[in-house]
Parts: structure tokens; C-alpha cells; sequence
């Protein structure tokens, strides 16, 4: 009898162990999310991937092995996938064999310059200007999901398109990011380079995702009232783009704050790194101690340019109320100048600026902290008297955009380029 038991033990400890080590999975896995997001499981698998990511990145800091930005690049990178110029092997990887790709520099700034085969002699194509996301931390143009981007806009559009390599954070902090993207983009937008690369002056683009969606408004901006530059940018086509660190409290950062694969805590921990401030500020932001209404930085002005009770659409509204704190921390500002910079939150550019902006393009999503930064842009260009698209996608989550490629695809991300592409091949 006890032999039996001890067989019967034996035979099922690798049951017990592997239900043990499933149930422990899932659990870890798991998260809640709204019935509205299609492919939940396969977003919590993105999800869970990105969180060990962060711990591991997090542990290799504590140890000093390095920084935490730079211990998270190599696993971010190894995720998506990067593709190296002539590199057309991968599969899924979006590559066209006939587009030209070349690795130079605009004004001292890397970019990677996609050619499309159509044109021939004598005919001038579209141009784009693409800044690609990651929090002004991570990304690349060598990520797969904006090189197969970027030859799809290419091949599909008749388009040569410049991906900028502008330099990330821990390297570098606001401004300096900007300002690459500037430079890259006043050099892109000369007539020597549009002359040579056949791109036709009236039909130039400036486009970004997330942060670059950020930097690609910015850069519009300046542009749109540099009177040195005598080609402008005819439109801007922005992907979920981050426009203002005055309120984490807007509508969708209270609705989405647990929602991968951007959480709440973690965008304002990135505008804390990207403007350079001690990341002990950030409980103080998170309820909004930044711009209390007894802070005179902020004027009545500027506040209305991010007041969501006013520039929001009423469904997005809901039940939710504004927070504004009476007292709040006054230095904070003066701690932190770069959230009052409107190189770094373009949603608080005052109207005169707003009215010289190129028709726009806004993609937002339903399950995003950042749709209302784009609710609220779409909002303050048409007052401003500017022809605005908004493409909403209510089954979206933050970074769907580039989930187009294997081994991560959603449906909701390939509709979302399709649209894109779309917008572009009508506007530009």
C-alpha cells in the first residue's frame, strides 16, 4: 500500500508542479480589460513581456550593471525587431524590395532616407518627415515596425520618406531632442534636398507616433512661423501624440490608467526624464500639485489651452470632474520650466501659432492616457481655423500603431495604418 502511494505521488508531482507553475502564469499574466479591446489575451502577453522588461531593466540598475533606460533598450529592440539597411530577409518584416534605403545625415543628424522604385525622370514625388516614438527614451529607425511602416509610405505613396535618429534620454534631455528633429527637418525641407531627392515643395509631410507625435507638432510649429524657411510642411499627421504635462488627471489618464501598454504613473515618469527633473516629483503630478490655481506661472491663458472641461467632446467627458488643486507646490515650475515650454507640450501654443499650422491629421484611441492630448489638439486647430481629421478608434490602446508586424500584429493596428496611409494618399 505504501509503495502504491509513493508511485501515485511520484506521477503526480510534474501534474502538480506544471498546474503550479500555469495557474502562477496566468496569473501574472492577467489583467483586466475592457470588453471593447479586441485580442485581449494577446495584448496581455504584450503587456506582461513590456512589465519583464521593466523589472529586469530596474534589477540591472539596482546592480549597477547599467543605467535603467539602457538595460531596457536591448530587450524593447529584441521584442520588435530591428532591420538593418539591404536586410529584406525576415519574414513579416514589411520590407520592399525596390525601395532604396540609406543610412546619412541631415545636418549632423543620423536619418535613414527610403526611395520608392515609382517616379522615374522628371516626375517630383510626396515627401515625409516620420519621428518615431518610445518615449524619448526607446525606439529607433532601425525598429521593425517603422521600417515596415516607412516602406509601405514609400512603395504605396510614391514617397520618399526620412526617418530621424534623434538622440534619446538618458544621453540627452529636453531640448536636445527637439532641436535634432528641427535641425533634421529645416535641412529636409531646403531646396538643395527636396531638389535632389525629386520631392515635390508643395507636397511635404512631418509625421510622428506617441512622442514623436510630440516632436513632429513641435517641429510644425516652429516651422509654420520660422520665416526663414521658405518651404513649409503642407501637412502633419500625428499618431496618438503626447502634447501636455499641465493635467494627469484629464478624462482618458483616469479611465486608461491601468491599460497597457502606456500607463499612467509611467508617461509622466517619461516627461519627468525627458525634461531633466528628479523623479521624486512625480506623486506631486500625478495629482495635478504642478498647476494648482494659485500658481501665476500659469496664466488664465495657458490654462484654457489644456482645460478639457472646455475642449473635449461631451461623450468623452462622462462623469469625470476636473482637478485642479487650490495651493499645490508654487516651485514646482520653476523646478521644472520645460512644462511650460511649448516645445515640449505644444497643446499650450497660443492661437496666432495655431492658425500658421499645416492641415492635420490626429489619430486617437479610445484606451489611451494620450487621447485626449489629441482630442483637445484636434479641438484648439480648428478654432484656430485649421483643416483637422481625427480617426478614433474605439477598440485602440496605446501603441497599436506599431503592432503590425510578427511577432506582434493586431488587427486594430494593421486598420489603423490602412487609415493612415489613406489620409495620406488623399491629403499629401
Amino acid at each position: 500500500m505504501c509503495c502504491s502511494l509513493l508511485r501515485l505521488k511520484m506521477r503526480l508531482r510534474p501534474v502538480v508542479l506544471t498546474l503550479t507553475l500555469t495557474v502562477t502564469l496566468a496569473y501574472y499574466v492577467y489583467i483586466p480589460l475592457p470588453d471593447s479591446i479586441q485580442e485581449p489575451w494577446r495584448l496581455m502577453l504584450v503587456a506582461a513581456a513590456f512589465r519583464t522588461s521593466m523589472h529586469l531593466a530596474s534589477l540591472r540598475d539596482w546592480l549597477g550593471c547599467d543605467s535603467y533606460f539602457k538595460s531596457l533598450r536591448w530587450p524593447s529592440e529584441s521584442f520588435h525587431g530591428t532591420s538593418k539597411v539591404g536586410d529584406s530577409s525576415e519574414s513579416g518584416g514589411g520590407v520592399v524590395p525596390g525601395v532604396k534605403v540609406s543610412d546619412i545625415t541631415f545636418a549632423g543628424i543620423p536619418v535613414r532616407v527610403y526611395e520608392p522604385p515609382a517616379g522615374g525622370e522628371g516626375h517630383l514625388r510626396r515627401g515625409l518627415m516620420y519621428f518615431h516614438g518610445g518615449d524619448w527614451a526607446l525606439g529607433s529607425t532601425e525598429r521593425r515596425s517603422s521600417d515596415a511602416l516607412s516602406h509601405m509610405v514609400s512603395d504605396e505613396l510614391n514617397t520618399v520618406v526620412v526617418c530621424v535618429e534623434y538622440r534619446l534620454y538618458p544621453e540627452v534631455h529636453f531640448p536636445v531632442p527637439y532641436l535634432d528633429c528641427l535641425a533634421a527637418a529645416k535641412h529636409f525641407l531646403s531646396p538643395e534636398v527636396l531638389t535632389k531627392y525629386a520631392i515635390d515643395p508643395e507636397r511635404v509631410a512631418v509625421s510622428g507616433a506617441s512622442t514623436g507625435g510630440n516632436l513632429a507638432a513641435a517641429v510644425a510649429q516652429e516651422i509654420s512661423i520660422d520665416d526663414t524657411v521658405s518651404v513649409k510642411f503642407s501637412i502633419q499627421a500625428l499618431i496618438y501624440p503626447a502634447l501636455q504635462a499641465l493635467d494627469f488627471n484629464t478624462p482618458s489618464y483616469v479611465q486608461n490608467q491601468d491599460i497597457p501598454v502606456l500607463y499612467r504613473p509611467l508617461m509622466v515618469h517619461f516627461w519627468l526624464r525627458y525634461l531633466g527633473a528628479d523623479l521624486s516629483l512625480q506623486p506631486q503630478l500625478l495629482v495635478n500639485n504642478h498647476s494648482s490655481s494659485r500658481h501665476s506661472a500659469v496664466s488664465p491663458e495657458v490654462r484654457a489651452r489644456s482645460d478639457w472641461t472646455v475642449l473635449l467632446p461631451l461623450k468623452y467627458k462622462r462623469s469625470h470632474r476636473p482637478l485642479v488643486v487650490s495651493k499645490g507646490s508654487p516651485g514646482l515650475l520653476k523646478e521644472v520650466p520645460g512644462l511650460l515650454d511649448v516645445r515640449a507640450s505644444p497643446l499650450l501654443a497660443g492661437p496666432e501659432v495655431l492658425a500658421k499650422c499645416p492641415r492635420t491629421y490626429i489619430l486617437t484611441c479610445e484606451h489611451d492616457v494620450l487621447r485626449d492630448d489629441g482630442l483637445m489638439y484636434t479641438r484648439r486647430l480648428q478654432d484656430a481655423g485649421v483643416t483637422v481629421t481625427n480617426d478614433h478608434y474605439e477598440d485602440g490602446f496605446h501603441g497599436c500603431f506599431s503592432f503590425i508586424v510578427w511577432p506582434v500584429e493586431f488587427d486594430v493596428g494593421r486598420r489603423a495604418v490602412k487609415g493612415y496611409l489613406h489620409w495620406l494618399q488623399n491629403n499629401l
